[in-house]
């Protein structure tokens, strides 16, 4: 009878052979920016719309997650902010202590920073717990040169 080893268990968070090395999923989540490329229509005023309904965070006080939905609404400037860096860019709260609060304030600030739009509307719509619902919503207007 031929024995025929078992592989490894591919199934857990790390690889056997580099224990602790981070996936790759984790790494660009890491290292991703907010990358933008210029917007195909300047002059022309017109709203981007997007939905990323799989925001996570931690309570800064409990530790419990938190859940949302993000909303941006925004009319790009220059720049307008490219979809996978965006979506990689709200994968790195999953694991931030941080109030709901402070979480779409940041947001707000990160994506004004990174392409200046005309104006942006952040909105955060976290899931109940403990029988409260939060919705947190900010805006932003650039303010005219000259």
């Amino acid at each position: 009878m031929t024995h025929i080893p078992t592989p490894p268990d591919r199934s857990s968070t790390s690889d056997p052979e580099t224990p602790n090395t981070p996936k790759y999923g984790e790494r660009q989540i890491a290292e991703g920016d907010l990358i933008t490329f210029p917007n195909p229509r300047p002059g022309r005023h017109y709203t981007i719309d997007i939905t990323l309904p799989e925001f996570t965070c931690k309570c800064p006080f409990s530790g419990y997650p938190d859940f949302a939905t993000i909303y941006v609404h925004y009319v790009p400037y220059e720049k307008v902010v490219e979809l996978k860096a965006l979506k990689l860019y709200i994968n790195s709260y999953r694991d931030r202590y941080i109030s709901h609060e402070e979480s779409v304030n940041q947001i707000l600030d990160d994506i004004v920073a990174a392409c200046d739009p005309l104006e942006i509307t952040i909105k955060g719509d976290f899931l109940p717990r403990g029988n409260v619902h939060t919705v947190i919503e900010v805006k932003h207007q650039r303010k005219d040169e000259g």
